[in-house]
């Protein structure tokens, strides 16, 4: 098994998927445990069916490069999304459910009608939940991902602190002279540009499974944001890792590998936790 891992390691396109699928990973485990902790973590799921319904426009339009359709459209979205959520009469919850089911089905509806393909189910299918897409990586997409990726992380980096105020309370950070509808808003962008980067790896029904279980699974052992944040980054990471290998050398699914790795993950750290309790009594 290590030997033939070893092998695979020198073929060109499963290193870009693991760059990749690293890069993605770290990114989603950062914001994941502010979403978790703000109450907001089905942001995900409802950006992410935009961006099935938005890349099935892209199909449609025969766009060479979906991405430069795809992006612009979930940011927007997601700024909706973040506006609508602040209404007093459509709470948070309500408008993810409105914009992710309107999406998915508009998405479904337009590939069915204006679809050239001849495996419609089959594109669907993949859009959903994953393709082997991420085996199929140009230099370029991988130096497009690092770019955003870093560009994502260090953001986070520099505005920590401000972040971590909005996080735990809203109105101390306000008073505090935080602007916090601006924070919120940052956190919401980022959340969509990390969708649409994980969708080749993924599929946009899995991608809430890449941001929520790392974070869940890191809460159940740490208790300081800085301690969760960290151990989700590397959680989510490892479980990048040994999904995307498992998969490459198993021919399993990509992103119903990773995502079957995360809960294995979440149950291992719910074990941890409870004999800690246990122990502790």
């Amino acid at each position: 098994m290590i030997d033939t891992i070893r092998n695979y390691f020198q073929f060109p396109f499963v290193q870009n998927a693991l760059i990749v699928g690293v890069l993605i990973a770290l990114c989603s485990s950062l914001l994941g445990v502010t979403l978790v902790l703000k109450r907001f973590s089905f942001i995900g799921d409802g950006l992410s069916h935009v961006a099935f319904g938005a890349m099935a426009i892209a199909a449609i339009l025969h766009l060479s490069d979906n991405l430069l359709f795809v992006m612009p459209v979930t940011v927007l979205s997601a700024v909706l999304l973040l506006k609508t959520g602040q209404n007093t009469r459509i709470k948070g919850d309500a408008a993810i459910a409105m914009i992710s089911v309107g999406a998915l089905a508009i998405g479904y509806l337009l590939m069915s009608m204006f679809s050239t393909s001849t495996n419609l189910s089959g594109d669907v299918c993949s859009t959903l939940f994953g393709s082997t897409s991420i085996l199929t990586l140009t230099r370029g997409e991988v130096w497009l991902c690092a770019a955003l990726s870093i560009v994502v992380m260090v953001i986070f980096a520099l505005f920590y602190n401000k972040i971590f105020a909005v996080t735990f309370d809203e109105d101390f950070a306000r008073a505090g002279g935080i602007r916090v509808e601006a924070y919120n808003l940052l956190i919401a962008v980022i959340i969509a540009v990390i969708i649409v980067l994980a969708m080749n790896l993924v599929g946009s029904l899995l991608i809430s499974a890449l941001i929520i279980f790392p974070a869940m699974s890191a809460m159940r052992l740490f208790k300081s944001f800085r301690s969760v944040t960290v151990f989700s980054a590397v959680l989510s990471v490892s479980s990048a890792l040994i999904g995307l290998m498992t998969a490459i050398v198993a021919g399993t699914p990509v992103g119903s590998t990773i995502v079957a790795v995360d809960i294995g993950a979440f149950l291992i750290c719910m074990i941890i936790a409870r004999f800690r309790t246990g122990s502790a009594g």
